[in-house]
């Protein structure tokens, strides 16, 4: 179903090798003053044709780190190559690239610490049993509906939008057997529910992590969020609840526990991220370093899970965990900060910024890029724009953060937990699937910004 999206991408590289002159022309150039130079469209058309293999993930089973890793790569062997004509040195080249590993090592530290807790957590059981609670609770298909639509919203601030999403998938599939109309408009729902709950909180997404991790907002500023993000996920709720029988499932017999240490993880879990913020808010240290003591203490409760207590499980080894953490999603964010950064360097970001934020107005183009991340994705979105820092006060970095958060749900491929349950549920929940409900939930997104402006607009400035 990508397939459909295939004349968009091509007519973007057209339309860039076209405006680059034109843009250039009455843009500010960046540090290498080099988008005119052939070599640089050049660096330009390897991030598209990387992103293009990106999206096509699912049909070519290539995973999406490896072509952003290779085009980071060549971007900034081009750019190396290209530096010394325009007086650039390698001393100052070397600080544009660890510039962009700073930006990367503290947001990959972050993450780490955060997958290791979920794979530790998917080990002891503790989604499993919180799955089948729901499939046994004798609720009947509507219910169930908005029993998962509800834990995705409050579940995704804490345990991110992809867990959360193929958490609660795995309980649509359990009870929705023989019923595909409703796993395919539960996932839709799931969808949207975990991207409107991540997108209050610095937890919920990558996207929200970085503009907290930049400065741009205090962790408790992100639930300013929370109504705009509450009515993105209720309306197109509602409107597909009507479209849900009353039918009750048979309960599915499934006898499962939390694992010996479960409910000690879930502590120290709870504890990490208190740590990260007051880190953040307190001692004014970054917060992945809080994340990092919070995962030390896991990595003990690990050693006394398997050496320790009446049961010691020899096999329980909490390196394992760390490498099921989401290996992928870490070395493609790797990939689009480098190749992004490079772009940025080159010049294009400062271009775009003026071409877009100066020309278009910020409200316009942070709506604009609201629509941009269903197709390409959030992450090199918000990074493109943290990279760029147009001057924008508290309302407008929120605005961005809400609609890069929430733009995604409008597409299948817009979102991690979109790609990630079109995998789980093969047959029932697909791009097609997805697209019908796409009016709707624009309806949502639309809602979600209006509300913004209707209860944030005392952050405005000017």
């Amino acid at each position: 179903m990508r397939n459909l999206l295939k004349p968009f991408f091509y007519a973007t590289v057209v339309t860039l090798l076209f405006l680059v002159p034109s843009l250039a022309a009455a843009a500010e150039q960046g540090s290498l003053h080099a988008v005119k130079h052939p070599s640089a469209i050049f660096c330009l058309i390897i991030f598209i044709i990387s992103y293009i293999f990106v999206l096509f993930e699912e049909k070519i089973h290539l995973s999406k780190s490896k072509p952003v890793l290779l085009g980071a790569g060549l971007i900034w062997v081009i750019i190396a190559m290209i530096a010394p004509s325009y007086g650039v040195d390698h001393h100052e080249l070397r600080y544009a690239v660890f510039h962009g590993l700073e930006e990367y090592g503290s947001l990959m530290l972050f993450l780490l610490s955060a997958m290791t807790y979920i794979a530790t957590l998917q080990n002891r059981n503790v989604f499993a049993v919180m799955r089948a609670k729901l499939v046994n609770a004798g609720l009947n298909l509507k219910q169930l509906f908005w029993a998962t639509g509800i834990l995705a919203f409050f579940l995704s601030p804490i345990a991110d939008n992809l867990t959360t999403a193929l958490v609660l998938g795995a309980v649509v599939m359990a009870v929705g057997r023989g019923n595909a109309k409703f796993i395919s408009i539960s996932c839709v729902n799931i969808v949207s529910a975990a991207n409107a709950g991540g997108a209050f909180s610095p937890f919920g997404d990558i996207t929200t992590l970085m503009v907290w991790q930049a400065g741009k907002a205090d962790f408790f500023e992100f639930f300013d969020l929370f109504l705009p993000s509450l009515v993105c996920f209720l309306i197109p709720a509602i409107v597909m609840t009507f479209f849900i029988d009353n039918d009750k499932p048979e309960p599915v017999k499934e006898d499962i526990h939390i694992l010996r240490g479960g409910k000690l993880i879930i502590g120290l879990g709870i504890l990490t991220i208190a740590m990260a913020v007051s880190f953040e808010q307190v001692l004014g240290l970054p917060p992945f370093l809080g994340m990092m003591t919070g995962l030390s203490f896991l990595m003990f409760a690990a050693y006394w899970i398997g050496h320790f207590g009446p049961r010691p499980e020899k096999d329980f080894d909490i390196f394992n965990k760390i490498a099921e953490a989401e290996w992928d999603t870490l070395l493609f964010f790797f990939g689009v900060i480098f190749s992004v950064g490079g772009l940025g360097y080159i010049g294009y970001l400062e271009m775009v910024s003026n071409y877009m934020y100066d020309g278009w107005g910020h409200s316009a183009t942070n709506i604009f890029l609201g629509f941009a991340s269903a197709i390409i994705d959030n992450i090199p979105v918000m990074f493109a724009v943290l990279s760029m820092n147009p001057e924008m006060d508290h309302f407008q970095w929120l605005l961005i953060t809400l609609t890069a958060g929430v733009g995604g749900t409008m597409l299948s491929i817009g979102s991690a937990a979109g790609v990630a349950l079109m995998g789980t549920a093969k047959g029932h929940y697909t791009f097609m699937s997805h697209l019908k409900w796409t009016p709707i939930l624009f309806l949502g997104y639309a809602a979600a910004v209006a509300v913004h402006f209707l209860v944030n607009w005392h952050h405005m400035h000017g």
